[in-house]
């Protein structure tokens, strides 16, 4: 809302903020009630209510949050923060943040650049749905105005900060690439730990009549047992067994199958090793505990790794545009995902058949060194489908061929701005040939519902890489034409290649439509 020279922002919707006021309120009194009677902070009750009052309290501060913005600069606090302000001479430009919801949702926030680098995000206004589109486009622009009057913006240009953009974060994909490494180190470090675990459990013998006690732990010992009932878990949990009299033990964990196979009042037979027991076999069943080979932690190691390599390709991704605006967008990491892909066809069979690595036979070796030798010149494939490609000079295109007459040629391309030959934004493609170009919203073949493009209203500016404002329509690789048609902005969307052919083609209709002139009307010379 905007008052004289002073915007005030207050949440838009508070119902439920104030019914978690309530509930908060309540539990706090359930919560002191119930100390009071019982004295003991480890009680549900008591964890809550205080559960419920820290909700409470965290919904009154939302309803009484409150940003402000006057001549002298930014204000925001509510009852239970104390007030902050930022004057306008330290703000160096105000951006939009866009946030995705798990379904899709975009979420806008407004962030402003201070001049020491830093950014700092304001809680108002916030835009969740088309409904608060209006109100969030209003306060924003009663925002910058208030800043170019005061202040002493950095440019004119509102920039729009999503997840595909230079400036975003980079906190998220380096702890998971660290978290994944981490991962994958401590797997690799347990491959020959498991799988000399594994060996010496295959190789155990029974233990012989004179072994001394404190040997018995690496042979197998057998123990008779009964069966005293059996506990089958729900869902997804393991199974235990009681044995009678608690000997040799009250318990033993076991997998569902392995409880479900015996009955109470089963005589079975316990094998122990390294004190535990491993074995219990029965007249119609048998359980055996399961041990992880070296080959399975050898794959998780290797898809740990792997996995690792896609954060860290976003920060390879993001540390190559560091030179970019903070509002364009970055190359897709997509090729990298392919070199991912691929190297995990060659490493992880190889990690399962040899974990502790290829032995010195030629074939595994022969293996190693052919995929190596394939996934590093992938990644030099995907290192030069990555890289940064400036949009060429529209003037540059001059002296190549015009298009060729004949039948129509349909183009990726589409208008970002709703005008009258795009109502709606409809367009999806540009036809080219020997009739005008127009847009239409299919690949064709014919120009059903096509629009002619008015030629002669348009002038072309400058070719841009794709910004946060542009949209998610606009593919990363696709270059932006900025346009003027007749005074008002228009952009024009498509690959680096079709977006010159299609300038082209507006040149060259432009060139060849008749020029109009005025009609002028005779009078008859004898006409006073």
């Amino acid at each position: 809302m905007t008052e004289g020279e002073e915007v005030i922002c207050r949440p838009l919707r508070t119902q439920a903020l104030w019914v978690c006021v309530g509930l908060g309120a309540v539990g706090a009194v359930v919560a002191a009630g119930r100390l009071v009677y019982s004295g003991e902070w480890a009680d549900w009750w008591v964890g809550g209510g205080l559960s419920a009052a820290l909700l409470g309290v965290a919904s009154l501060h939302g309803i009484t949050l409150r940003v402000s913005a006057d001549a002298y600069g930014v204000h925001s606090g509510s009852r239970l923060r104390r007030r902050r302000s930022v004057p306008w001479h330290d703000v160096a430009d105000l951006r939009v943040h866009i946030q995705y919801g798990r379904y899709g949702e975009q979420y806008l926030r407004v962030d402003m650049l201070l001049r020491d680098g830093r950014t700092r995000r304001l809680p108002l206004p916030v835009s969740g749905s088309g409904t608060d589109r209006p109100d969030f486009d209003a306060t924003l622009d009663a925002l910058r105005a208030l800043h170019r009057r005061y202040g002493e913006p950095q440019s004119d240009h509102l920039a729009v900060i999503s997840r595909h953009t230079a400036g975003r974060g980079v906190a998220g994909p380096l702890v998971l690439c660290v978290l994944l490494l981490a991962g994958a180190g401590l797997a690799a470090w347990l491959v020959p730990v498991v799988g000399a675990t594994k060996e010496a459990w295959t190789s155990a013998v029974p233990c012989a009549a004179g072994t001394p006690s404190a040997e018995r732990g690496e042979c197998l010992t057998s123990l008779d047992a009964v069966i005293e009932r059996t506990e089958a878990g729900r869902g997804k949990q393991a199974g235990r067994l009681y044995f009678a009299g608690d000997r040799p033990l009250d318990r033993l964990t076991v997998s569902q199958e392995g409880a479900e196979g015996f009955r109470a009042g089963d005589r079975v037979e316990l094998t122990l090793w390294r004190g535990q027991v491993r074995v219990v076999a029965g007249e119609h069943h048998v359980w055996r505990e399961h041990f992880t080979g070296a080959d399975s932690v050898a794959v998780l190691a290797a898809l740990l790794a792997l996995g690792a390599g896609w954060p860290g390709a976003r920060l390879l991704v993001h540390r190559r545009g560091r030179r970019l605006a903070d509002d364009e967008v970055l190359p897709s990491v997509l090729p990298f995902l392919g070199v991912l892909v691929a190297t995990a066809l060659w490493l992880v069979p190889l990690c399962y058949l040899h974990p502790t690595g290829p032995p010195a036979s030629a074939g595994p070796l022969a293996w190693a060194a052919a995929g190596t030798a394939g996934t590093s010149g992938l990644l030099v494939l995907a290192w030069r489908a990555t890289r940064v490609r400036a949009p060429r000079p529209v003037a540059s295109d001059e002296a190549e061929p015009r298009e060729p007459t004949g039948e129509d040629v349909f183009l990726a391309a589409r208008f970002l701005e709703s005008t009258d030959y795009n109502p709606n934004r409809f367009g999806t493609h540009i036809v080219l040939g020997d009739g005008p170009p127009a847009v239409v919203p299919h690949p064709g073949p014919g120009r059903f519902a096509a629009r002619p493009i008015p030629v002669r209203r348009l002038t072309v500016g400058r070719v841009r890489r794709p910004r946060g404002g542009d949209g998610d329509t606009v593919p990363r690789g696709w270059h932006v034409a900025e346009l003027d048609d007749a005074g008002a902005p228009v952009r024009l969307a498509a690959a680096p290649g079709d977006l010159r052919r299609v300038l082209r083609a507006l040149d060259a209709a432009r060139a060849s439509a008749p020029a109009t002139r005025p009609v002028v009307h005779e009078l008859p010379r004898n006409c006073p």
